[in-house]
């Protein structure tokens, strides 16, 4: 029998390629999306998909009821995938935006794992990977509230990761640096909301970030790569007969991680912001 993983976030960028790269490879792939349209769309392309919204709790209920109804109460993986940002000062975010972006980046993700455990225990194995980022590794300014959320779902994924141990369920952090995805595009709707950046002390300095949400052109990241450099990763986070605890995806999570480890707090915060 192909095993079977649920995946959140697929309606574009790493959800998107890893639920089409696993299915290729002979996986059952569970591909969710928040709006219906985009499950629409992935069905007509062959996948198996339904509605999995992160700030829903009954929706998060309502999918892994589908999932055991439709492999009869088994899931061999988990991939928390989908996330969101709010770019802004840390000063100019309001307490709403933050209760907001938590609600989805880590309190759906944790909901969801929850959900999923008790199947993973019953059959005696199962492997949870959860899609960080190099901002679960060192902060960047004018991305406190994504930043935030990746640190306090590295700090819970770790210790799940000890508390699971024996059980036969695997815990794993996949930590992308910039990746091809429409995270720009989503995320200015939230700044829209959120973030009242003229009348900001720091109003002056958000006109990069402003030209670079809204505006219609813009160039690539530095090192950034395609969303299937993840997909590779994950691939062999799922197929590893003993896979590592953690996987770092392009040069600046590399980087940074090593930097991370060896360099004074002053230090790495003078590179963090010439780099």
């Amino acid at each position: 029998m192909a095993k079977s993983i649920l995946i959140t976030g697929c309606s574009s960028g790493i959800g998107y390629d890893a639920a089409h790269g696993l299915a290729a490879k002979g996986w059952r792939v569970f591909a969710t999306c928040r709006a219906q349209a985009d499950v629409d769309r992935l069905i007509a392309e062959g996948l198996e998909s339904f509605v999995l919204d992160y700030a829903d709790e009954a929706s998060i209920t309502a999918a892994v009821a589908e999932v055991s109804r439709r492999t009869g109460g088994t899931l061999d993986a988990l991939y928390n995938n989908g996330a969101f940002a709010i770019p802004g000062a840390v000063e100019d975010l309001p307490r709403g935006a933050l209760r907001e972006i938590f609600e989805t980046n880590l309190f759906g993700y944790h909901d969801l794992t929850r959900q999923i455990i008790p199947m993973m225990r019953a059959q005696g194995h199962g492997r949870i990977i959860n899609c960080s980022s190099v901002l679960g590794l060192v902060g960047m300014k004018f991305r406190g509230a994504y930043v935030a959320t990746k640190f306090a779902m590295e700090g819970l994924t770790d210790v799940l990761r000890i508390e699971m141990a024996g059980t036969g369920i695997h815990i794993i952090l996949i930590e992308p640096g910039p990746i091809t995805s429409r995270i720009r595009e989503n995320a200015r709707p939230h700044v829209t909301k959120w973030i009242d950046w003229k009348n900001s002390a720091r109003a002056d300095e958000y006109a990069p970030l402003i030209e670079r949400l809204f505006g219609e052109k813009y160039g690539l990241d530095p090192f950034e790569l395609p969303a299937r450099a993840v997909t590779a990763k994950l691939i062999h986070a799922l197929e590893s007969r003993r896979p590592r605890p953690r996987y770092y995806v392009t040069t600046p999570t590399y980087l940074m991680g090593f930097a991370r480890r060896i360099l004074p707090t002053r230090s790495l915060d003078w590179l963090i912001t010439k780099g």
